[in-house]
């Protein structure tokens, strides 16, 4: 698999974006679940409670992988690191635990969002990451090339 980046497809740009994106989202989920939620948290049953703690956990190691990612990304677009060092399979973006839908839609409305978000922001990642370290596709064939090599079979 070639190593190289098409570099026109993820600027500086976009990753300094997405990673302010991730770390307004990471501080929002910290308020939420450290502070603001704590009385929602507080008001549901037991099993609910374990379930919001879970989902918590999974929001933060979502954002922390997403936050690593793209930090090793603006180090190759800062020239700190090269491409081939940055698509290394140990600074890949991690994988994480899928949330649980049934324990989700029990969540406070502001747990809930967050979650989203999370999910969307890290699929939006993940997305990039494998279209990035893809291997190049074939180049589609020309037409005009494919009607040259019918006249050179035919003659």
């Amino acid at each position: 698999m070639s190593n190289a980046i098409p570099q026109a497809q993820l600027t500086r740009k976009l990753v300094d974006s997405l990673y302010v994106e991730a770390m307004v989202l990471a501080d929002e989920a910290r308020a939420y679940f450290e502070d603001h939620g704590v009385a929602a948290r507080d008001r549901l049953s037991p099993s609910l409670r374990v379930g919001y703690a879970v989902e918590s956990l999974k929001v933060t190691t979502r954002l922390m992988h997403v936050i690593a990612w793209l930090l090793t990304w603006r180090g190759e677009a800062r020239g700190e690191i090269d491409a081939a060092m940055a698509s290394h399979p140990d600074r890949r973006l991690g994988l994480t635990g899928r949330s649980d839908e049934s324990v989700v839609v029990q969540l406070p409305d502001g747990a809930q969002k967050l979650i989203a978000a999370s999910e969307d922001l890290y699929k939006r990642v993940n997305r990039l990451e494998r279209d990035l370290l893809a291997p190049p596709a074939e180049p589609p064939a020309s037409p005009a090339r494919s009607l040259l090599g019918k006249l050179e079979r035919a003659f």
